[in-house]
């Protein structure tokens, strides 16, 4: 077995540990490991890659326990995309926090770690009770996270994130009880077995069980109606965290490809594709509600936690298509627009902190230091954001409209998507102009706040990934087309995980 397929769940999981035994009170060095930690988790994650592209699925049995009675890790190309994306986006987070942002509470990097570790083993495990456990240590992480520097609206904003979050969980464990009821397996590779054979007794238990999770990784991906709970979030929380956050929703549109594609697709007989006729419609909605929200939002940051609605709600468009395209188109965008909307969060925390009592409210205030270096990089998020062209943004979207032709909900796709870029457009235009062109003159006396040079290059670093996105797209959509072939056959993902004996039986 390949033993670095482990790392990633493992790295953090010791890094955390050893911060919070040794390091807890010590917060330059808590920095120094924390970004070595990460910058080791890059690589290993890139080298992951380059191994997953290369070839077939691999299985890991932890303790050499066959499956699919031992926990498995598989790396396949979707999760190893996943994998380095995660680690990309941690690295620049964390280039973020170590000027000052990491003061304003005492446990960042030890959280941070954690949720590296959630997020990693949901991209690779394959089992479905580990996926939940995974998703645990992803949300109790991401709790103190969301809480991290305290102050009243986000502790209000903390419990409802909370308590949205202890229902999924429960839905979560009642949706596995069923499941294994009725299968006797969590193991997602011998759930695409015995899923197509259960008997017709055991049929509406196990569909129950299948929406049931569906329903749990909707709320995860802020689909409508069961978003309310991520503006109210994201806009409170600290920047760096609402950047983090951004990985998160793609766990849940993640964990939908993954089970809804692997599971419950096309070849899951009486239960093939259990989500479908439910995903395309709901995520137009979704990306309508929240390119309306962006254009009623009062504030930078809730702007930005309504362009991640929408992005969701494009993103699962392409998604609940559930063929090769659709899933091609999907993971191209996913990427991009986890970049930009995270380079989105973090411009906000840089603004709302050199505005000062208007912090990012979308009210005139004096001009602020850096302003034309701002207003560039804000202009190029948004634009990003948006979808218009130049940027991977656009190439994304009419991707997705190129998928979805040879559907029957075309029409509306088309519609939804041309018209809620405008819409975006609009309320992009007004935050900027409201931000940098009505801006008041400088008042006298008035102490202007210094330029935070890290800050201010982890978000050219993220502009200029997504930039090097869009200039790479050929041979990226080249590499995204493979990955979602193999996203979406079973046999192969069967035949790593259980052998080509029982692969050959599944046929």
């Amino acid at each position: 077995m390949n033993h670095w397929i482990i790392v990633p769940a493992i790295l953090p999981a010791l890094v955390a540990a050893f911060l919070i035994l040794t390091l807890r009170h010590h917060l330059v060095r808590q920095r120094i490991v924390s970004v070595t930690a990460t910058l080791l988790l890059l690589a290993v994650a890139a080298g992951l890659f380059a191994m997953a592209i290369q070839g077939e699925p691999v299985a890991y049995r932890l303790g050499d326990w066959p499956a699919p009675y031992g926990i498995v890790l598989v790396l396949d190309r979707l999760s190893a995309t996943m994998l380095l994306l995660t680690a990309v986006l941690a690295l620049v987070v964390v280039i973020f926090v170590i000027d000052r942002w990491d003061t304003r509470g005492r446990y960042f990097h030890i959280l941070f770690q954690f949720q590296l570790l959630g997020i990693n083993g949901a991209f690779l495990t394959g089992d479905l009770f580990n996926l939940f456990v995974f998703f645990e240590v992803m949300l109790i992480a991401s709790y103190g996270l969301m809480l991290h520097g305290g102050g009243a609206a986000r502790l209000k904003a903390g419990f409802q994130y909370v308590a949205i979050n202890l229902v999924a969980s429960a839905l979560f464990l009642i949706a596995v009880g069923l499941i294994y009821a009725v299968t006797g397996t969590l193991n997602l590779a011998d759930l695409a077995l015995k899923v197509p054979e259960v008997a017709p007794s055991g049929q509406a238990i196990l569909k129950t069980g299948a929406l049931l999770l569906f329903l749990v990784f909707a709320i995860k991906a802020a689909l409508v109606p069961l978003h309310w709970w991520l503006p109210a979030t994201y806009s409170t929380t600290s920047a760096p965290a609402a950047a983090l956050f951004m990985i998160m929703t793609k766990v849940g549109a993640y964990a939908i490809l993954r089970v809804f594609g692997l599971v419950f697709g096309a070849d899951a007989g009486p239960l093939a594709m259990a989500a479908a006729p439910i995903l395309l419609p709901a995520a137009l909605v979704t990306l309508l509600a929240g390119s309306i929200g962006l254009v009623g939002s009062r504030t930078l940051s809730e702007l930005a936690a309504y362009a991640v609605i929408a992005s969701m709600g494009t993103l699962l468009i392409a998604v609940g298509l559930f063929d090769q395209a659709g899933v091609t188109a999907a993971l191209y965008y996913l990427v991009h627009s986890t970049l930009a909307g995270a380079a989105l969060f973090l411009l906000a925390g840089l603004i709302a902190e050199r505005r000062g009592q208007s912090s990012d409210q979308l009210v005139p205030a004096p001009a602020i230091t850096g302003e034309t270096l701002l207003s560039s990089m804000f202009f190029a998020a948004a634009v990003a954001m948006v979808g218009l062209p130049p940027l991977a943004g656009f190439l994304g979207k009419v991707m997705i409209l190129q998928a979805v032709a040879a559907s029957s909900w075309w029409p509306a796709v088309w519609a939804v998507i041309l018209g809620t870029s405008l819409l975006m457009t609009l309320g992009f235009a007004r935050a900027g102009s409201t931000l940098f062109w009505a801006s008041e003159p400088a008042r006298i006396g008035q102490k202007p706040v210094s330029p935070a040079r890290l800050p201010t290059a982890a978000v050219a670093l993220l502009l200029f990934l997504a930039a090097a996105w869009t200039v790479g797209a050929g041979p990226l959509a080249r590499i995204l087309s493979a990955t979602a072939t193999q996203a979406l056959d079973r046999i192969v993902y069967i035949t790593a995980v259980l052998g080509p004996d029982a692969a050959m039986a599944g046929r």
